[in-house]
């Protein structure tokens, strides 16, 4: 097994994730780590390399030169990819936790199913203000998404903090050919070429052992940020899935914005209107409580139906927004 960690200027988060790694359950004798130096500029490469010293289990560090690329986090997967030894690959980021069972509830679960693809869930660290909440809830909601529409053989979306995949499955389907011009997607898009070569070998891994953790974004600007890639995706991809889903959540949550304004004009009296809200609301906040609690964030349970009205518009705002063709991500200009 290889674990591919694609870094940049992450000194704050890496050694963390590294100590995680030494602590797996899973024999040393079969965890290879490959870090992937993407022209960080702070300690990043040498923390890295204090770990080679005393490490458990094969570390290796590769270190890119900072040139412009479209697709900086394809670059370094690829370039992993080229000295990594193991068959089954994993991807994390640098900010990331992972408990000790998580490589070896990967492996079991890739030994029992002979899944191609296997998509893990992903939430945040400890919520320190309502900012991190509103992400928690809101993420909760793509990994539940995804986790469903990969269940129903329609994968859409995952993240790239928490993949596992075999390595002749990336070759067969040419890795990132055909989507190396997108600076997002090294997750999504490759889900979806290996579903399209191989249906049904996507799995999603519903396990609490399993279960990533990473840093919610500081602020709005990051977050902002963040979101406009994670967007941006949808707007270059073409699938008939894909872009249905994306069509479908932007008209309800417009339509939403529409019936609530009208029921408040009415002082709530219209009992159509009101049933239909009430169609919308309930078994979004069910289904969120599952996602919430499975992700051991029960505590946020009741924050739900406050996300819940700022949501439509949030959806809008970024739909709108997504149609901008440049943006930042961690100090480059990319598209």
């Amino acid at each position: 097994m290889s674990v591919i960690i694609p870094v940049r200027n992450e000194e704050r988060n890496i050694g963390v994730l590294l100590n995680d790694l030494q602590q797996q359950t899973l024999d040393k004798r079969h965890i290879e780590v490959v870090v992937v130096n993407d022209a960080s500029s702070d300690a990043t490469e040498a923390i890295v390399r204090a770990f080679e010293e005393g490490q458990f289990f094969d570390l290796k560090l590769i270190s890119l030169n900072d040139v412009a690329v479209k697709s900086p986090k394809k670059r370094a997967i690829t370039a992993a990819l080229k000295v990594a030894s193991g068959q089954l690959i994993v991807t994390t980021d640098g900010d990331c936790r992972v408990g000790a069972k998580w490589l070896e509830t990967i492996v079991q679960t890739y030994l029992q199913t002979n899944a191609k693809f296997i998509s893990g869930p992903v939430t945040f660290l400890d919520e320190k203000n309502s900012f991190d909440i509103f992400q928690t809830i809101e993420f909760a909601s793509l990994i539940g998404t995804g986790a469903c529409l990969l269940e129903a053989g329609h994968p859409t979306m995952c993240n790239g903090a928490n993949l596992a995949y075999q390595r002749a499955a990336f070759d067969e389907v040419g890795g990132y050919e055909g989507v190396d011009q997108i600076a997002s997607g090294d997750d999504e898009f490759l889900l979806q070429k290996i579903h399209q070569r191989y249906p049904g070998s996507a799995y999603f891994l519903k396990n609490e052992a399993a279960i990533v953790r990473t840093q919610p974004q500081e602020n709005w600007r990051a977050f902002y940020r963040q979101r406009i890639r994670w967007a941006g995706k949808w707007a270059v991809n073409r699938r008939p899935a894909t872009m249905i889903v994306a069509v479908f959540v932007f008209v309800v949550n417009a339509l939403t914005i529409v019936l609530v304004a009208k029921a408040l004009g009415e002082e709530m009296r219209n009992f159509g209107m009101n049933t239909i809200l009430i169609l919308k609301f309930l078994p979004e906040f069910l289904f969120l409580g599952l996602i919430i609690s499975f992700l051991k964030k029960r505590i946020l349970v009741w924050y739900i139906p406050l996300v819940q009205l700022f949501y439509p518009f949030y959806v809008l705002f970024f739909g709108l927004a997504a149609q901008q063709k440049e943006y930042e991500w961690k100090g480059r200009r990319l598209r």
